[in-house]
């Protein structure tokens, strides 16, 4: 698909994901050589917008969130860009088609485009514009990209699942989570499977507990809306630290390609057993319902705190340590398999050791040890070596959504989870979405409600401490 004549369409273009995320993706992938030769991106949305106005509008977007644009490069690509108004949906495509087919006609001829619709749209959306890419004939050669969540409810998943595989086959749809395409988060693959010292201790015998940590000092900014009808427990557990956590737990696959790496994630997804009320914290920051846009009474969760159990033999007793929410003290994203005490005559040090990814930016590793501290005597000090990803030889990281855009066009789907690994996700959150344990308020710039050190203990919340 790569070498072919693509069309991007980008519903939801003039959007704050668009602007936040994929347009700078795409600026990206352009700069870096990695878009088709031939490619056209036609922004889609409700107003009327000249086509001047949507690459002065992407500009702007580039300019607050990109990378910087190099005047040359934006030349060629801005004239790429386009935008086609008046909405889309079963009962009209606006201008949609008719700006398709002039840039058919721009492009070479010899060979039908492929097409890459780019739902960054709010989920409720999801549904009818699968119905309307099927009604208007878009659907044929193409790959479509859904963001998060994909369903707002167990039922409402299995629903919109049933009607977007009436309309495209499984292998064109790809639900993005960022959190996949991360290098450290991929990193946790070539750490485990090409090391033995990493290999031989990720096992219940060498780790006490697994702690996926994603602490932010943001709120919830300009997506009040948006993150009031979702909450801490689906924006992020569901969607990004369950996908994480099956990335630690998986069983070794056959092999890194996507067939493989897919069906290792969501068989080992299919062994976390169901959440318990006692075991989740649920809370929300001071100040929360006075927010532009949040009901006065919201019940929605800012912070979610969980303990997850895996029911195979590699991790069978130990907890997995799930945690995430706005205005707390720290922004840290980091997976840390935290090391059971050795049994010998050294006394244990106070901190755990521990194996730690950072999720943020491109990544870094920090490993824990006990050495003797130089001097007189057997003192046990305790070290920390930390690697930047990023400082390896010959680095080049990607950005979370350029690796995922370009696996859309080169078809891999090995970061990318099926549906029956979101189907085992919601069996995982269900009984609290049924019997969710009483909201506990916390302050701003706090870690949260103090319940959520109860789920951490012994050894507590690595993050913010260490």
């Amino acid at each position: 698909m790569s070498d072919s004549p693509t069309i991007f369409v980008l519903f939801g273009a003039t959007g704050d994901l668009a602007a936040r995320m994929v347009l700078p993706a795409f600026y990206t992938l352009a700069r870096k050589d990695l878009l088709p030769p031939q490619w056209r991106l036609i922004g889609n949305g409700r107003g009327d917008v000249a086509h001047e106005d949507f690459r002065t509008d992407v500009r702007n977007a580039l300019a607050e969130y990109g990378p910087e644009v190099d005047d040359a490069d934006w030349e060629d690509f801005s004239q790429r860009l386009l935008f086609a108004g008046g909405g889309f949906d079963e009962s009209g495509p606006g201008s949609l088609l008719d700006v398709i087919s002039e840039v058919k006609d721009e492009l070479d001829d010899a060979a039908e485009p492929n097409f890459v619709h780019y739902l960054a749209i709010p989920p409720k959306a999801f549904e009818s514009t699968a119905k309307a890419l099927k009604q208007h004939g878009l659907t044929d050669r193409a790959r479509v990209v859904f963001e998060k969540p994909y369903g707002t409810s167990p039922e409402d998943f299995r629903h919109l699942d049933q009607v977007v595989h009436e309309i495209l086959d499984e292998e064109q749809v790809f639900r993005i989570d960022h959190f996949l395409g991360k290098e450290a988060t991929q990193n946790l693959h070539v750490l485990r499977f090409a090391n033995q010292t990493f290999a031989g201790v990720w096992h219940r015998d060498h780790i006490a507990a697994v702690q996926i940590d994603v602490p932010e000092t943001l709120d919830v900014a300009n997506r009040a809306g948006f993150y009031d009808a979702t909450g801490a427990l689906m924006d992020m557990v569901v969607t990004h630290l369950i996908q994480v956590a099956a990335e630690v737990a998986m069983e070794p696959p056959l092999s890194l390609g996507a067939e493989d790496l897919q069906q290792a994630r969501e068989s080992v997804i299919a062994a976390f057993r169901p959440l318990k009320p006692d075991e989740v914290v649920l809370g929300q920051f001071e100040g929360y319902r006075e927010i532009e846009g949040v009901a006065e009474d919201s019940d929605t969760d800012t912070f979610c705190a969980v303990r997850l159990w895996v029911d195979t033999d590699r991790w069978h007793g130990v907890p997995f340590l799930l945690r995430t929410g706005k205005k707390l003290g720290v922004s840290e994203q980091r997976v840390s398999l935290v090391m059971r005490p050795v049994d010998g005559p050294l006394t244990a040090p106070e901190q755990p050791n521990a194996i730690t990814l950072s999720l943020a930016g491109s990544g870094s590793l920090e490993v824990d040890f006990v050495l003797k501290q130089p001097g007189e005597g057997v003192k046990p000090a305790q070290v920390r070596q930390r690697l930047e990803l990023d400082e390896i030889e010959n680095a080049d990281p990607l950005p979370p959504y350029v690796a995922l855009l370009y696996d859309v066009l080169t078809g891999d789907r090995s970061l990318f989870t099926g549906s029956a690994g979101l189907e085992h996700a919601w069996r995982v959150v269900d009984p609290i979405l049924r019997e969710a344990p009483a909201l506990q308020p916390y302050p701003p710039g706090s870690m949260g409600p103090k319940a959520a050190d109860e789920l951490a203990a012994p050894f507590g919340w690595l993050s913010g401490d260490r």
